[in-house]
């Protein structure tokens, strides 16, 4: 029983080891390496989707990477390059990159339950020559993110197992969710969004998904 108050808060490493006193799970231990494997790199080839998170003077940002599988490239065991692709220009991740180089990334892998996560330090780059091997649809970058690999390790299926992510059970309608339309007309109280916004949604994205 933790002893930490009334409040039932850990202020203290003490309190959180009392709350979780059991040995570290051994392959949790030895999972960990602080370059790409071989089997770690095909985990990354395999993934067409990844969340990026940074840190910076205005706070945390944790954003959606996505394209084709195998769209972030592994140059060798301790190098990746991800393509920064056409957003909304809010390019929040790329503002914290600037006074912190720190990043954490998280690849899902369509059907697959395990996840792999890596850590390291990004640099921004407009070479034309590493942006020109990303191009989509005749358009490249204008940026990739070099990363330097500190960390690598695979995450347990639990996650994935007890959402049930990949289940087409669990797939929620989307028709049952507010719209984006509808959701910038909230916010805005009605000065931007509303259905002229969703109307135009699919040519907007056709024009500018790269």
């Amino acid at each position: 029983m933790a002893t930490n108050g009334a409040k039932h808060t850990i202020t203290t490493l003490a309190e959180l080891e009392a709350v979780f006193p059991e040995e570290v799970y051994p392959p949790a231990k030895f999972k960990e390496t602080r370059h790409i494997t071989a089997a770690y790199r095909a985990l990354i080839e395999a993934s067409p989707f990844m969340v990026l998170a940074t840190n910076g003077p205005e706070g945390l940002d944790c954003s959606p990477r996505g394209d084709p599988k195998g769209f972030v490239r592994v140059v060798d065991e301790k190098t990746i390059i991800v393509p920064e692709r056409r957003g909304n220009n809010r390019i929040d991740s790329m503002r914290n990159l600037l006074t912190d180089p720190r990043v954490a990334l998280l690849f899902l892998i369509p059907g697959v339950s395990e996840t792999l996560r890596i850590a390291g330090r990004a640099t921004i780059s407009t070479d034309p020559a590493l942006c020109e091997g990303f191009v989509m649809q005749g358009k490249a970058p204008r940026t990739v993110l070099v990363i330097a690999v500190e960390q690598v390790f695979f995450q347990c299926a639990k996650a994935i197992v007890r959402s049930k992510l990949w289940d087409p059970a669990t797939r929620v309608e989307r028709s049952t969710l507010p719209t984006p339309g509808k959701i910038l007309a909230e916010i805005t109280e009605g000065k931007l969004g509303g259905e002229e916004h969703d109307r135009l949604a699919p040519e907007r994205m056709k024009a500018t998904i790269y």
